[in-house]
C-alpha cells in the first residue's frame, strides 16, 4: 500500500508537518503504483520561552487556528469538471510515521489530523492515479485548469467551495513538504496524486501533482 511519510516541528503557533506522497495505485497487485523516500528528516523543536504568568505571556493567551472556525467533518469530494464524485475515507498517521492513503483505488481520502475544508489551514485530500484494472479516483486530475470549481461536502449538510489555483509537478524525492503542509491564515485545499513517468523497473511513478485551491464559499 502506498504511503506520505512526514516529519514535524512543533512551534509556538502550531505544527508544520513535512509530507511526501508515495504512492497512488490500489488493487491488490498494482500494474501502476509508486513508493516515495522520505523527503526530509525529523526537525528539533523550536524552543519556547518560560512562562512567567498568564498575565505576562503571550502564549498562554494564544488561540490555535484549529479552534478557529470550526465546521463538520468532509464526506464527499466532488470535481465536475473531470466527473469526480467520491465518498471520503478517513487517513491517520500510522505507527511508523506515515499517513496512509485511502485503501480503494476509486475512493480519495483526506488526512483527518489535519486542517478541515473550509477551516484556516490546507486540508490535504489524496487519491490515486490508477490501479491494476484501470484508471482511479484522481486519473484526470491534471487535466484542472485554473479556476475549476471544487466542492467537499460535508457531515452537516454543508458545503465548502473551493476553486483551483494551480497546478503543480514534483520529484518524489523532492516533494514541496512546506509548500503543502505549512499553516496557512485562509482556507486552502491540496489534492494530490502520482502523475509522470512510471518506472517499470522499481514499479512506481516518479512525480507527485498537487492541485492547490482556495475558499470561494
Amino acid at each position: 500500500m502506498a504511503v506520505v511519510w512526514f516529519a514535524s516541528r512543533r512551534a509556538a503557533a502550531g505544527v508544520l508537518l513535512a509530507a511526501a506522497l508515495s504512492g497512488c495505485a490500489g488493487g491488490a497487485a498494482p500494474v501502476r503504483s509508486g513508493i516515495g523516500a522520505p523527503t526530509t528528516g525529523a526537525r528539533q523543536p523550536a524552543p519556547i520561552a518560560a512562562d512567567n504568568g498568564a498575565a505576562n505571556n503571550g502564549a498562554a493567551q494564544f488561540r490555535s487556528l484549529r479552534a478557529i472556525g470550526q465546521v463538520a467533518e468532509p464526506v464527499q469530494v466532488r470535481i465536475p469538471a473531470i466527473a469526480v464524485s467520491s465518498s471520503l475515507q478517513r487517513l491517520a498517521k500510522q505507527s511508523d510515521g506515515s499517513i496512509a492513503t485511502p485503501t480503494r483505488w476509486e475512493q480519495a481520502g483526506w488526512y483527518a489530523d489535519g486542517p478541515r475544508p473550509g477551516q484556516p489551514g490546507p486540508a490535504v485530500v489524496l487519491g490515486h492515479v490508477d490501479s491494476d484494472t484501470g484508471p482511479a479516483v484522481f486519473y484526470r486530475l491534471g487535466q484542472l485548469q485554473p479556476g475549476a470549481e471544487v466542492l467537499v461536502d460535508r457531515a452537516d449538510g454543508t458545503a465548502a467551495r473551493f476553486l483551483v489555483d494551480r497546478a503543480d509537478v514534483y520529484p518524489k524525492n523532492d516533494f514541496p513538504a512546506e509548500m503543502v503542509y505549512l499553516p496557512t491564515l485562509t482556507p486552502e485545499l491540496r489534492l494530490i496524486t502520482c502523475t509522470g513517468d512510471f518506472d517499470r523497473a522499481s514499479g512506481h511513478y516518479r512525480d507527485n501533482l498537487i492541485i492547490t485551491a482556495r475558499l470561494a464559499s
